[in-house]
């Protein structure tokens, strides 16, 4: 059954396009049309494609380490409410069984599927980072970096690993990186003390970015780029960004989108207390609080944010003045680019798949429909 959705403005690739209709046939997108003379009826204010989080350890209360199947349902239908269309689930450093386990539990969603946001792969966030700049990652656990093991956590996922995160320093990093990039693999790097140099020769074998980039991480200096300074001018590189204006200042994020504003993956990096009241969380297997939505260590490290990806969107609007349809286009196109799934995903084109946002002008969210279907939000 063909469905037809009117908006006052339709975001493309190419740009916004006024008093235009999606024409929808089951799950994917056939035509973008005006909507011809004399209709006056507007379904909708902005019809935008739904957002991808392509890093989020959890929220709602759960998270993506429980060992229950029906926390990735649970999660799946939590990401919707945010104009999520698809996610990658996001393991934390634990240990090597527990990480196991939880790779298979999301390649078993991956490829049943069900209700709520699409679990698009797995992405794996540790163990292989080194303790400065650990952020809530335990260093007693980090590991060093094995082929094998990497080749059986890509067993584990039945193939359904899409990100590794790593340090670029570790030995063997850049053996490793040429391995996983082999296996069709996005690497990005993180949880690091590396140089600028070493960075930038994580790029030149294949890496593809900064993990929650200037968090943990070496930061921008005028004499030390550091791994900030390597991903801002290195245009190889897809760059992270947590914009809740507490683990980035505003002014970064401005002068993070001046250098890189084609290359941002808006990211919420959301844990267990994302929707959640103030209170005492976990994150790692170690105790956090949060107080006014910031989690925190016992120490007072940020530990994992509480954003929604479509708060990110705003945020940058709102707060940084970046345009509405590039902001929306970091949280969808850019990580679809980024995950080589763009041809199906992450923009309105008719031959793509129907994953569909109603925005109102304040970019509230209002509808979502993922493959057609509409969510009750």
């Amino acid at each position: 059954m063909t469905v037809l959705l009117r908006a006052r403005r339709v975001l493309t690739e190419q740009g916004w396009l006024d008093d235009h209709q999606l024409r929808i046939d089951g799950n994917t997108i056939v035509a973008i049309e005006p909507i011809p003379t004399g209709v006056a009826l507007r379904d909708v204010e902005l019809l935008c494609p739904a957002y991808i989080d392509i890093h989020v350890h959890g929220g709602d209360g759960v998270d993506v380490m429980d060992d229950s199947p029906e926390v990735l349902d649970q999660l799946a239908l939590y990401k919707a409410r945010e104009g999520v269309g698809g996610w990658l689930p996001t393991t934390v450093t634990a240990p090597l069984g527990e990480i196991e386990c939880a790779l298979r539990r999301i390649a078993q969603r991956y490829h049943q599927g069900g209700q709520g946001a699409t679990v698009l792969g797995s992405y794996l966030e540790g163990p292989y980072f080194t303790p400065q700049n650990k952020g809530a990652h335990p260093p007693e656990l980090f590991r060093e970096l094995d082929i094998t093991e990497l080749n059986r956590l890509i067993d584990v996922s039945q193939n359904t690993l899409r990100v590794v995160a790593l340090a670029p320093e570790k030995s063997g990093a850049l053996a490793a990186i040429k391995h996983l990039k082999s296996q069709g693999i996005k690497v990005m790097l993180g949880h690091s003390a590396a140089n600028y140099e070493e960075t930038i020769r994580a790029f030149d074998v294949g890496a593809d970015g900064l993990v929650h980039c200037f968090n943990g991480m070496t930061g921008l200096h005028h004499r030390n780029p550091g791994m900030v300074g390597a991903g801002l001018t290195d245009k190889r590189a897809w760059l992270e960004l947590i914009a809740d204006g507490h683990h980035v200042h505003p002014a970064v994020m401005s002068l993070c989108c001046t250098c890189a504003k084609p290359r941002i993956l808006l990211i919420t990096d959301a844990m267990s207390a994302a929707g959640m009241p103030d209170g005492d969380y976990a994150i790692c297997g170690h105790p956090v609080t949060m107080q006014q939505g910031i989690v925190r260590t016992a120490s007072g490290g940020l530990a994992g944010s509480t954003l929604s990806l479509d708060a990110a969107v705003r945020n940058l609007v709102n707060n940084v003045g970046v345009p509405a349809a590039d902001a929306i286009h970091m949280a969808s196109l850019h990580p679809a680019k980024m995950l080589g799934l763009d041809h199906t995903y992450g923009s309105l084109a008719a031959g793509k798949r129907a994953n569909i946002i109603a925005l109102d002008s304040r970019l509230m969210l209002q509808t979502i429909w993922i493959d057609g279907q509409r969510i009750a939000l």
